[in-house]
């Protein structure tokens, strides 16, 4: 299986934002915004944009509805992540990965500031795929250098006088749990 990479549109030109998924290899991204639009980039645009990779030989393909973070029924990520709608697309992801070179495509620069990471990545992550977080600079992260990342900057679930200390599948869903309370209130 291929990894399963991410990017954030952020700000980017389109010419820009089509090169780094050119240099990434990418052949198809995957749109997990709920709503895919943008009023302050409409380059991002869901019609606009699928034709714009469709110039560059990349598919465009919305889950949004299933993967968003932001459902109209709203819901912790948690709740979110139980629903078979979720989970079925999730499945989807992994079987095109198979052979394809997938990106999941949300607004946010950083991914740890996005539910692409938080809610998404994070449960492909616990089956077992390599995910690769492509970076506005054009370097790559992979998820298991974020969660490092995560656990050394993150007080979360470190014993006290009254705790032993926690495994790492604790701590990270601890961390998880609190990064998405911090999202909700930004």
């Amino acid at each position: 299986m291929k990894p399963i990479k991410t990017i954030g549109h952020s700000n980017h030109p389109i010419e820009r934002f089509v090169d780094l998924l050119s240099a990434a290899d990418v052949e198809v991204l995957v749109d997990v915004r709920s709503t895919p639009y943008s009023r302050r980039f409409p380059q991002f645009g869901r019609e606009r944009l699928a034709a714009r990779l469709a110039a560059a030989d990349i598919l465009y393909r919305y889950e949004g509805a299933a993967l968003g973070g932001k459902p109209q029924a709203g819901g912790s990520y948690e709740s979110l992540a139980a629903k078979p709608e979720f989970t079925e697309a999730l499945d989807r992801l992994v079987a095109g990965a198979a052979d394809t070179t997938l990106c999941l495509m949300c607004a946010e620069k950083e991914p740890l500031d996005c539910h692409r990471t938080v809610l998404v990545s994070r449960r492909l992550a616990e089956r077992s795929v390599a995910i690769e977080h492509l970076l506005a600079d054009g370097r790559s992260e992979t998820h298991a250098a974020i969660e490092d990342r995560l656990l050394a900057d993150s007080k979360e679930g470190l014993p006290d006088l009254f705790t032993t200390e926690q495994d790492r599948t604790t701590r990270l869903a601890q961390i998880w749990r609190a990064r998405e309370r911090a999202m909700k209130r930004a």
